[in-house]
């Protein structure tokens, strides 16, 4: 008998790559691709009671060590389609800002939007209706070394030039912490859902701020000029699945 040999595609191997997950992502079929590229990570201690106001209350707020986070990741979304559709480059692509904190709920560690921010208008709201988390729009420029954001809604802005360093070869615990979150949760009217995400763990990088001056203050938290820790990484292809109600 002839045995017939097909290599695995792109989606298949991004599947197949599952050891550093801590929990099984859906059998379900996945229904968007994106990739999340040239990402800057800037992380800072919270005190958990500062959290509780802006964390719906059967959300469990996630700590590492007894401090709880909250994270500014600035990155250039990119190739966002559904599933068996192309991507349609002026909308797919954009520049984003997303201010995160840490859930664990039923075991399975994700991360809480506190303010999502697009470079383009038509990309925010249609980001926005489909999914339903708090896209807004922001005047966003990046280049390979820089990133800047100006929110005149919210009077929230990023400044920062930085130089992207080694890669980190030896990760501790904290900076997987920080990175390795498969899914989303999102409150929406009165109802909490949970956004299952895959791909493979994030291959991060050393960086060093040449300068960073931000305004980001949500209710009592006030993002300061000097993080607690920082990461940067080339990007990761990410597959998603349909929200699930939890």
């Amino acid at each position: 008998m002839i045995k017939l040999f097909f290599p695995m595609t792109a989606i298949e191997q991004l599947l197949s790559d599952t050891a550093h997950r801590t929990f099984d992502y859906p059998k379900s079929r996945w229904i968007y691709y994106q990739e999340w590229n040239n990402a800057l990570f800037l992380h800072w201690k919270v005190p958990v009671t500062l959290l509780e106001k802006l964390v719906p209350e059967k959300l469990n707020i996630d700590t590492f060590d007894g401090h709880a986070y909250v994270s500014l990741v600035a990155f250039t979304m990119q190739k966002i389609r559904p599933r068996n559709l192309p991507a349609i480059t002026f909308i797919s692509d954009f520049d984003e800002i997303n201010i995160r904190t840490y859930i664990d709920n039923d075991n399975k560690k994700g991360v809480y939007f506190l303010n999502i921010e697009a470079a383009k208008s038509l990309s925010a709201y249609i980001a926005k209706k489909l999914s339903g988390l708090p896209y807004e729009k922001s005047v966003i420029n990046r280049s390979d070394t820089s990133y800047s954001s100006y929110n005149t809604q919210k009077a929230f802005a990023l400044e920062t030039e930085f130089e992207i360093k080694e890669p980190i070869s030896s990760k501790t615990a904290l900076d997987k912490w920080l990175t390795e979150r498969y899914c989303l949760y999102l409150d929406q009217e009165k109802s909490l859902y949970r956004y299952d995400i895959h791909h493979k763990e994030w291959e991060i990088k050393n960086v060093h701020l040449k300068q960073l001056s931000l305004n980001y203050t949500i209710d009592n938290i006030s993002l300061s000029n000097t993080p607690d820790f920082i990461h940067y990484s080339d990007g990761v292809k990410v597959v998603a699945w349909e929200r699930s109600k939890i």
